[in-house]
């Protein structure tokens, strides 16, 4: 009998372009694990189990390794930053809100504020730090100031924890435009910085870009193989406009530097996709990662395939029919026809994971047919 490929094999020969039919199944389970281990609505066996026991029991992939950390939206795993001494950023917890001093070397403060969500898995800014164009002369000399390091012990812990459940990935923080747009300053700050300051946005935004290089430095000589930029791209705040002016450039960029190490690429983009698809593959990206279909999103699979072309789909069945209204025939026939028309070009998974209100006995469930199907590849069988 021949010996099936581990979830790390799989992994790989999606990324290295093999005419594969064994499909990496790799929900994202995070948030619903956290979420519901706050509010103690953990059942048995799943109550006493650490978020790596959760993946093994459901038979699924890992893409990220967290260690244990609750706060997956901005992690400090693989890459650390580091600030001039006294420079920074601090955060202090007020209630269900945290205050967030930017500070720089010359002792320069900008505030801003996150609050939590309901059970504190999460959190969004509702004060942005840069509120004016004299604030961004004192975010330029923080950011240009950082210096970074890659976590040797962190990859080691990962590899060792993870074995053969997925290929190590990671990603950092956002691009410079894609910062000041959703936590600086925020979409309607920086959409007045574009129209009326659009020689200053220009220039921090280069020095933002050339302070990075070091960082894109020890990302093409680290031994992570996939990187992925957790951009959270939305067509609706991100028109084709700021798409293809301010992050296109920067992205071909910085994925040929990438490439030239030999790393593959991925981008997040689990918002609006219909204005945008006529830009997917500019970018030198091998794959989209979050990309939301309808009837969840606002293109239908088909739509998305003609865009992406040869491009990797990373997840593809919507969060919505792992709630508990949805029925499993809808959730399989979907699941079959994303296998159907992205095959071998998949990593298959749930855009962009599964909400803390999902049934989790449904990613059983397709862990189930992926094991029957051999990852779709073959005659199918139904699940009895």
């Amino acid at each position: 009998m021949e010996k099936r490929p581990t979830f790390r094999e799989k992994v790989l020969a999606v990324f290295q372009g093999k005419n594969t039919n064994n499909i990496p199944w790799q929900p994202r389970l995070e948030h619903w694990f956290n979420v519901n281990r706050a509010r103690n609505q953990l059942v048995e066996p799943y109550q006493s189990m650490k978020l790596l026991d959760l993946y093994k029991k459901l038979n699924c992939s890992v893409r990220y390794y967290y260690g244990e950390a609750q706060d997956i939206s901005s992690p400090n795993t693989f890459i650390h930053f580091d600030y001039p001494p006294g420079a920074g950023v601090f955060e202090f917890q007020q209630g269900d809100d945290i205050k967030v001093i930017f500070r720089s070397a010359k002792g320069e403060e900008l505030i801003g504020k996150k609050r939590l969500g309901e059970w504190g898995c999460s959190w969004h800014y509702i004060e942005h730090p840069v509120k004016n164009i004299e604030d961004l002369r004192v975010l330029e000399d923080i950011v240009t100031s950082v210096s970074y390091r890659f976590d040797k012990d962190f990859y080691l812990e990962a590899k060792k924890a993870m074995g053969e459940w997925g290929e190590i990935q990671f990603y950092w923080e956002r691009s410079p435009f894609q910062r000041l747009f959703l936590q600086y300053a925020g979409i309607e700050n920086t959409i007045q910085l574009i129209y009326d300051y659009p020689s200053r946005l220009q220039e921090y935004l280069k020095k933002a870009e050339e302070a990075e290089d070091s960082l894109f430095e020890i990302l093409a000589s680290c031994p992570v193989k996939i990187l992925n930029f957790g951009e959270n791209i939305d067509g609706r705040f991100n028109s084709p406009r700021i798409f293809n002016q301010f992050l296109v450039p920067y992205y071909q960029k910085r994925v040929q530097q990438l490439h030239k190490s030999g790393k593959f690429c991925h981008i997040h983009m689990d918002g609006s996709l219909k204005p945008l698809l006529p830009y997917l593959r500019d970018s030198g990206f091998d794959g989209i990662e979050g990309a939301t279909p309808q009837p969840q999103g606002d293109v239908s699979l088909e739509e998305l395939k003609g865009a992406m072309g040869e491009m990797i789909l990373i997840d593809g069945i919507p969060m919505l029919l792992f709630l508990p209204e949805y029925p499993l025939e809808e959730l399989e026939s979907f699941t079959k026809k994303v296998l159907s028309l992205f095959s071998p070009r998949l990593i298959l998974g749930i855009s962009d994971e599964i909400s803390p209100q999902g049934d989790i006995e449904k990613v059983r469930f397709v862990s189930k047919f992926m094991e029957i199907n051999q990852g779709g590849g073959g005659s199918e069988k139904k699940i009895s």
